[in-house]
């Protein structure tokens, strides 16, 4: 079947008006990480309303819905949006601002669960016309460990049937409205959290000799601790290791009994990682037994680095370019923030790629995870055409 671009093109014009009220419901009701109960709710709502047969309390509070082609177990492609909000007390005096004390959308998840719910209605009202079947995941907590992907993935989301390709988008407010990037290959970092905590002996600060000073042997791990980047890592492998956190102590003459520290590491080497994780276990035990103390450390479960299928990517790289014009797309670099979608390219070949949210370089540039994030709503035209075209294509559908 030949699809027209400008067709779907059309169909994702038409239905910015319903995209913005969609968008901004989900904007006023942000829900945290597993806690997404009347965001999954609003979504399957939407999802009865367009006949979408779908599987919902998946790893919590997610959905897997599933548009049946001709010839339906033929092949399967999936799109992913993720649902859940930040801890973020809003500072946008808009209509539509969060109605949940210190909880914001801050990074964009309302938009990218809008641009699926889009995809979903014009691939639904399309899917006697094209060949195999079209899987969409609404993911709850991507932004909390251990990842609402990794929880779907083992509750079978990218089974029955069985998907073997995935694609997914996240807004970018460097970019303007209108455009997106692509980046083959290794994309995102891993990302893992350190958590430590040094135990010493309380006692007297004028009498240090008679306790085991938790915070200056704290100084001493951290400052040891960026030795594992700077000098047991491979120059050409980019890592990141920061310490965000480090609390112990009460007041000025007394040595605390414990301090906690909280970091992350980040990188793209995934034997490095391993290692690195190690190098920093073993370093922190020998300092802290050195020094009298017991040290804890504990790394909860990260996130790998999200790997985009070269060929997969550079056919979406092509067909944008086809529907969007070359100039409106642009080649990404690498970057060592993290996303949970990386676990879904463990399993089948995945393309994460970015959507432009600013207006004109002028408005809506402010960076993600930010109280005073918001978007160029019409980009989220350009969101819908791009999934619906990229799940038409690695059908194997014709586009002109």
């Amino acid at each position: 079947m030949n699809f027209s671009i400008a067709q779907i093109d059309q169909a994702a014009h038409d239905l910015l008006p319903a995209l913005i009220e969609t968008r901004r419901h989900l904007h006023s009701h942000p829900e945290l990480s597993f806690q997404e109960y009347q965001t999954a709710s609003f979504i399957g709502q939407k999802l009865q309303e367009m006949n979408i047969p779908f599987q919902s309390d998946v790893a919590g509070t997610g959905i897997v819905a599933l548009i049946r082609g001709k010839n339906p177990d033929s092949r399967c492609v999936a799109l992913r949006a993720d649902m859940d909000a930040l801890p973020i007390k809003e500072a946008n005096d808009v209509p539509y601002r969060s109605q949940n004390k210190g909880v914001m959308h801050a990074c964009g998840h309302d938009v990218h669960s809008t641009c699926l719910m889009g995809a979903a209605k014009i691939l639904n009202e399309l899917k006697s016309e094209f060949e195999g079947s079209i899987k969409l995941i609404f993911q709850p907590g991507e932004e909390q460990s251990p990842g609402g992907a990794s929880l779907m993935i083992a509750e079978g989301a990218l089974a029955n049937p069985t998907v073997e390709a995935i694609f997914g988008l996240h807004v970018d407010p460097s970019l303007p409205s209108g455009t997106v990037g692509f980046r083959a290959g290794q994309y995102m970092a891993s990302a893992d959290e350190i958590h430590i905590r040094i135990t010493g002996k309380s006692g007297h600060a004028a009498l240090p000799h008679l306790a085991v000073d938790p915070i200056s042997i704290s100084a001493l791990i951290i400052t040891a601790l960026q030795q594992v980047v700077s000098r047991k890592a491979n120059p050409l492998t980019p890592s990141v290791l920061t310490f965000g956190k480090i609390s112990g102590g009460q007041t000025t003459n007394i040595i605390p009994e414990e301090v906690e520290i909280l970091g992350t590491l980040r990188t793209f080497d995934e034997a490095w990682r391993q290692q690195a994780l190690q190098l920093i276990q073993n370093t922190i035990e020998s300092i802290a037994t050195a020094n009298g103390a017991r040290a804890e450390v504990t790394f909860p479960p990260g996130y790998p680095s999200v790997y985009n299928d070269p060929q997969l990517t550079e056919n979406a790289r092509t067909l944008a370019k086809k529907a969007l014009g070359t100039e409106q797309v642009t080649a990404l670099d690498l970057r060592m923030t993290a996303e949970d979608f990386a676990f879904y390219g463990q399993h089948v070949p995945a393309c994460f790629f970015r959507l432009g949210t600013n207006h004109e370089g002028k408005t809506c540039t402010t960076s993600v995870h930010n109280a005073a994030f918001d978007v160029h709503e019409p980009a989220m035209v350009t969101g819908v055409k791009m999934m619906s075209l990229l799940a038409l294509n690695a059908l194997g559908e014709n586009l002109s």
